[in-house]
């Protein structure tokens, strides 16, 4: 879905454990720091509406900080656009953030509800509806993604050494619904479960390589349906645009024929995001990603296999086009500088480079990591909320290259 949650071969040897745990090495827990708290008066910070009222002099936002911030007022992002992204071609979007906090703010995080309906002319719709939304005190936090895809695109095949030229057609549609409860298990520790439904049909291919047709043997259809246990730990206090705080999350999702699976499978996901402000400016931040799936117990239908810019947010891989690299497990790191160009934060920029690694297939072998890396701008859309639209361009090995568009930071 590289789009508005938007989103291009050198070899060295590589195994799943050492990649992994040199991801964990890299990264370590600092406390978090609030954007309320910042000198406000300092760091004035301005964003896209100031602007505006400011150039055709109409009445704008009169009301104070703590009108603003106040438990139940919607903090609402809107950008309508067109644009282009290397998975959808020419776009129309309408990117969407409302944010608000449900209790008092000095104890309660920021709540963030994300919908981003896209057309292509590519013939593809996209609507997703991504929640996160903490309760009083951060004692639950209710996580949902519902999704529908009308998708024509490509796909590569399984494994790390596909070329771009090795790509077949392909058209489906796509469901998904996901709703996770968690419960507050020590300060910034969370715990539950959840369902998650992943539902691929009306499955056509259209080139003579038959990638899907010989993996599944042409089945139009494919469910994904399991139960979620979840473990998190999470200091940030806006998922926006964090600014000095660790996230560490682990996912176990044990897919049953029993509730409709098309097979029984189990996936492990475990995730680390590591942000770093580096002086006293808001802004101007250091952030580590890292993202990884690991499937076994079964044969994962095609679509649900691990792949490029197809995680949680559907953000990995800037410079590769969505899908690129799909295998049975996935490791990915990320490294991204943010600073201010201008010093009210309206304008703003970031450098990025990202690794990633699909094992071989059939064999299961990580012989090979891609690398992505690129420049964005961002524009601050809201103060209050610390909301940024995100233009990225990036580039690919392998010739791959394009841009893409985010509200919010990308992680």
């Amino acid at each position: 879905m590289q789009y508005c949650n938007s989103t291009f071969y050198n070899k060295y040897s590589l195994k799943k454990s050492g990649l992994l745990g040199a991801f964990i090495g890299i990264l370590y827990l600092a406390s978090p720091t609030s954007i309320i708290a910042q000198d406000s008066n300092r760091y004035r910070q301005e964003d896209a509406m100031d602007v505006i009222t400011k150039i055709i002099k109409i009445k704008g936002n009169t009301k104070s900080d703590s009108e603003n911030l106040r438990p139940g007022h919607i903090l609402t992002s809107i950008f309508p656009a067109v644009g282009y992204s290397l998975s959808n071609g020419v776009t129309f979007i309408l990117a969407t953030n409302f944010s608000f906090y449900t209790d008092n703010p000095t104890k309660t995080d920021l709540s963030v509800i994300s919908l981003n309906p896209l057309y292509s002319l590519k013939q593809q719709t996209i609507i997703p509806l991504i929640s996160s939304i903490w309760l009083a005190n951060n004692k639950i936090n209710l996580l949902g993604d519902y999704r529908f895809y009308q998708y024509p695109s490509l796909t590569y095949g399984l494994g790390g050494k596909r070329l771009l030229s090795q790509s077949d057609s392909v058209d489906y549609s796509y469901i998904k619904i996901s709703q996770e409860a968690l419960y507050s298990i020590a300060h910034n520790f969370y715990g539950g479960l959840g369902y998650n439904w992943d539902y691929h049909y009306n499955i056509k291919e259209f080139d003579d390589r038959r990638q899907y047709e010989r993996y599944t043997q042409g089945a139009t259809e494919s469910s994904s349906s399991g139960l979620i246990a979840r473990l998190k730990y999470d200091s940030r206090t806006n998922i926006n645009n964090p600014k000095d705080a660790f996230y560490a999350d682990f996912i176990y999702r044990d897919n049953l024929t029993a509730l409709g699976s098309t097979t029984n499978w189990q996936e492990i996901a475990v995730e680390f995001r590591k942000y770093i402000q580096l002086s006293k400016h808001p802004n101007n931040v250091l952030a580590f990603w890292s993202w990884n799936e690991f499937t076994y117990g079964g044969k994962v239908p095609y679509f649900d296999l691990p792949s490029t810019g197809w995680d949680e947010y559907s953000n990995t891989g800037r410079g590769f086009i969505q899908g690129r690299f799909t295998g049975t497990d996935i490791v990915y790191l990320e490294g991204e500088y943010r600073f201010d160009i201008l010093h009210d934060g309206l304008l703003g920029g970031v450098v990025f480079c990202n690794a990633e690694s699909v094992p071989d297939y059939p064999s299961h072998d990580f012989d090979v990591i891609h690398v992505g890396k690129g420049i964005g701008l961002r524009v601050k859309l809201n103060k209050y909320s610390d909301t940024n639209l995100c233009i990225d361009y990036g580039w690919g090995d392998g010739g791959s290259r394009g841009f893409f568009f985010n509200i919010g930071e990308v992680f």
